[in-house]
């Protein structure tokens, strides 16, 4: 894993996995790492400070509640309105990039 293309990349992987659902930080590391065959690994230190920024930003919302499985309460995180935007947005960039770069090649 190329930790600076991840970085670069984080909030677009956080938004897209909570595309799905609202999720709590375990189940949206443990998604990163399934939906990329473990290319994404994603750590407290890099995960939860990346969270709160997005939703300083307004693209997250979040609640503290009791998980299914039970056990003291968790904050669920979830895309805002904004957030479906902003998304919408990373997307277009990416690909064009990704065309860019392939171009070259």
């Amino acid at each position: 894993m190329d930790t600076q293309l991840v970085r670069g990349n984080l909030d677009l992987v956080l938004l897209s996995i909570l595309e799905g659902g609202e999720a709590y930080g375990l189940e949206i590391s443990k998604a990163a790492g399934q939906g990329t065959d473990g290319y994404f690994t994603l750590n407290a230190g890099s995960l939860y400070p990346a969270l709160h920024r997005l939703e300083k930003a307004g693209f997250l919302g979040s609640a503290e509640r009791q998980p299914p499985r039970g056990g003291p309460a968790v904050r669920y995180y979830h895309l805002t309105e904004a957030g479906k935007a902003e998304l919408k947005r990373r997307r277009e960039a990416y690909v064009s990039f990704d065309q860019a770069v392939r171009a070259l090649w």
